[in-house]
C-alpha cells in the first residue's frame, strides 16, 4: 500500500463551517463587493487580509482574477468558501470576497478544496472538490456556471461530475481539478491525489467525453495545473520523492499533444515556506506568465501562518530557447518592483 501523506490524513477530518471576511471599503469596479486591500504592493503575499489557499488565475480581457480557498483551519484543513481578487497591474488587487460556498452543491456536506475557474463562449465554469453526502461519502468533483466571472454560480449539472473512485485505497481520489480549453475549443480535465487522471469534457464543459485514463508522472502526488503556450502543453504538479523529500514541491512535464507521451521536466521550484504543500496555477497575462502559489508565512492580527493557514503569493515565469520553465526562485519580492511593505 502507498504511504499515507499528512495531508491525506487530514482530508478524512476536516469540519464544516461558514466565515466570511470583509474587506475595505473604497470604490469598486463593477461585481466587486469589498474593497481593495491596503497592502497593495505586489510583494508577497499577495493578500494580506485573509488566509488563501490553491489559488487559480484567469486572466479576462484587461483583468486577472485570481480565486482560491479561504483558509481557516487550526489543527486541520478547513475551507468554508472560496473567494476571488482581480487586478490590472498585479499590484493593486481588489477583494470581491466569498462568492460560492461547497454547500452550494445540494449534493455535499462541505469542505472546500482546491478548484480551478474556466471560460468558453463567454459563460464561466467552475470546477471543484467537496465532500460527497452519504451513502457515497468521499471526495467528488463539482462544476458550477456563470455567466461573469464573479457569476452568481449554480450548480450545472446537480450531481457530480466525478464521483470517488472505489478502485483506488483512499477516499479522496477525487480532488484537484485541472481544466484546459484547447484552441480548437476542445476541453480537457484532469485530477488526483497519488494517481492522476485525464479526460476530455464534452462540449457542454459539464459531461465527460469517454472514460479517464491515468497518466503516471515522475513523483507525482496531487495539485494538477494544465497551460499551454504555443504548440507545447504542460502539466504542473505537486510531487514528493520518499524518503527524503518531506514537504511538496512542483515539477513538470511537457507534450505535444494532450495524448502525450508526457516528458518530465524536472522539479520547478521547491517546498513551501511553513507548508506542506504548495499548490500552483499558471497563467499569462499582459505579456507575461506569471506561477501562483501558496506558502504559510503570512501572519494576521498576531496570529501567524501555518500549514493550514496558508497566503497566495506570485512570482514570474520565463522560458528558455526550447520552451521550457526556468526553476522559480520563491521571493518576498514577487512581481513587485518597487519596495516591499
Amino acid at each position: 500500500m502507498p504511504v499515507i501523506h499528512p495531508r491525506s490524513i487530514l482530508f478524512a477530518t476536516c469540519a464544516l463551517a461558514t466565515l466570511l471576511a470583509a474587506g475595505c471599503a473604497m470604490p469598486l469596479p463593477e461585481g466587486a463587493t469589498t474593497g481593495a486591500l491596503a497592502a497593495a504592493d505586489g510583494c508577497n503575499p499577495l493578500f494580506r487580509n485573509r488566509w488563501t489557499a490553491d489559488p487559480a488565475p484567469l486572466t479576462v480581457g484587461d483583468r486577472m482574477y485570481i480565486y482560491a480557498g479561504h483558509d481557516n483551519g487550526e489543527d486541520n484543513f478547513r475551507i468554508d468558501e472560496w473567494v476571488a481578487y482581480s487586478t490590472t497591474d498585479m499590484r493593486t488587487w481588489t477583494d470581491h470576497g466569498a462568492f460560492m460556498k461547497p454547500t452550494d452543491f445540494a449534493w455535499s456536506t462541505g469542505e472546500a478544496w482546491a478548484s480551478e475557474m474556466v471560460e468558453k463562449d463567454g459563460r464561466f465554469y467552475f470546477y471543484t472538490t467537496v465532500q460527497h453526502q452519504k451513502p457515497h461519502g468521499g471526495k467528488a468533483i463539482g462544476v458550477a456556471v456563470g455567466n461573469s466571472p464573479l457569476g452568481p454560480f449554480t450548480d450545472a449539472r446537480g450531481s457530480a461530475l466525478v464521483l470517488d473512485n472505489k478502485d483506488t485505497w483512499r477516499t479522496w481520489s477525487e480532488i484537484d481539478p485541472t481544466v484546459l480549453v484547447d484552441d480548437d475549443g476542445t476541453a480537457w480535465i484532469a485530477w488526483g491525489n497519488s494517481n492522476l487522471y485525464l479526460a476530455r469534457l464534452k462540449p457542454n464543459m459539464i459531461e465527460l467525453d469517454g472514460p479517464p485514463q491515468e497518466l503516471e508522472l515522475t513523483n507525482y502526488l496531487e495539485g494538477p495545473w494544465l497551460h499551454k503556450r504555443g504548440n507545447l502543453y504542460y502539466l504542473t504538479y505537486a510531487s514528493i520523492k520518499e524518503p527524503e523529500q518531506k514537504n511538496e514541491r512542483i515539477s513538470y512535464a511537457t507534450a505535444s499533444s494532450m495524448a502525450g507521451p508526457w516528458t518530465y521536466r524536472g522539479e520547478l521550484t521547491g517546498e513551501a515556506e511553513n507548508s506542506f504543500t504548495i499548490h500552483a496555477g499558471i497563467e499569462e497575462f499582459k505579456g507575461d506568465w506569471y506561477f501562483i502559489y501558496h506558502n504559510g508565512r503570512l501572519t494576521i492580527d498576531g496570529k501567524p501562518g501555518s500549514e493550514f493557514r496558508r497566503s497566495v503569493a506570485a512570482e514570474r515565469i520565463t522560458y528558455d530557447e526550447n520552451g521550457l520553465m526556468r526553476p522559480i526562485a520563491q521571493t518576498r519580492q514577487g512581481v513587485s518592483a518597487g519596495p516591499c511593505r
